[in-house]
């Protein structure tokens, strides 16, 4: 059976597969709708998206989709190591604009469960990282939003890589929260 662990704020939930090896590799059931919702992860999911970084220090995030195209994901990385965020922005939650946090990574074989209601960033530790992750909604244009990595009002506090941080210029010139409408209520 695969472990659920609650973060700090319960509704974020890291999710650790079994994972079975012998002399030629191993195999992991990384998904399975019953048991998954059994332990808390309860959004239906209808996309699979896979992305790459490079380099160490690569800051995607922090990203969320406004209703009705509000996303949950369950994130993984399956080469690397990512420092993985979430942020609190439905409006009226007792952890509104409060951020958590975990080391997502391919030895550690770890996921976490984001619900609607959060926006998302990740940081490479690692190069190469390849970040694997289900989404609850299609990508909608209009509806993708962004909120500054570095909002002191939020004061995540990001591992410090010496190679610095590469952005898009969509994340570089994200607006603080205070000053987005996120569309989401507790």
């Amino acid at each position: 059976m695969p472990q659920f662990r609650r973060l700090a704020i319960p509704d974020l939930i890291e999710v650790i597969p079994d994972r079975h090896g012998d002399e030629r590799g191993f195999f992991s059931e990384v998904f399975s709708a019953g048991a998954w919702a059994a332990g808390g992860v309860t959004a239906q999911f209808m996309q699979d998206n896979h992305s790459y970084s490079q380099a160490i220090g690569v800051l995607r995030g922090l990203h969320f989709q406004t209703p009705p195209f509000a996303q949950a994901k369950l994130v993984r990385v399956t080469r690397g190591a990512v420092f993985d965020v979430a942020v609190d922005i439905r409006a009226g939650s007792p952890t509104f604009g409060q951020w958590d946090a975990i080391e997502l990574s391919a030895d550690k074989w770890n996921q976490l469960y984001i619900p609607e209601g959060f926006a998302h960033g990740f940081l490479t530790l690692t190069p190469d990282v390849e970040f694997v992750y289900k989404v609850s909604a299609p990508y909608s244009k209009a509806h993708d939003r962004s909120i500054r990595f570095d909002d002191p009002a939020i004061g995540i506090d990001w591992p410090v890589v010496s190679t610095g941080l590469t952005l898009s210029d969509k994340d570089r010139n994200a607006l603080v929260l205070a000053e987005v409408d996120t569309g989401f209520t507790y």
